[in-house]
């Protein structure tokens, strides 16, 4: 196993990151809590199997050299989080009511 806070912190954590954004990501798609579009589903799913496997590999059978820090890691998980959230308020009936401007009425000049 190559996880190891004291030796590399920024790879242990790296690694332990993508394998909860994987796992995270995998749960939200075949659960469907949000009711989101075949499409966001089948993304989030297929991101989220991307994630923990190179997670599992980089923990687990990479023997060291270099690796490559995904930044798209960060930034895909919370852009399909943020997905299931407004799609979980929509179809709740949650999300934001936005009113028409109501004309002031009974002013005089």
């Amino acid at each position: 196993m190559n996880l190891d806070f004291s030796l590399d912190p920024l790879f242990s954590w790296y690694v332990l990151l993508l394998l909860i954004s994987g796992v995270v990501m995998f749960v939200m798609g075949v659960t469907n809590a949000a009711r989101q579009s075949i499409g966001w589903r089948i993304f989030g799913m297929v991101a989220g199997v991307g994630f923990f496997g190179y997670a599992v590999y980089l923990g687990f059978i990479f023997e060291g050299g270099e690796y490559l820090i995904f930044f798209k890691a960060f930034i895909v998980p919370v852009v399909v989080i943020v997905q299931f959230v407004r799609s979980l308020l929509a179809n709740r009936g949650l999300e934001p009511v936005r009113h028409a401007p109501v004309p002031e009425s009974g002013k005089t000049n």
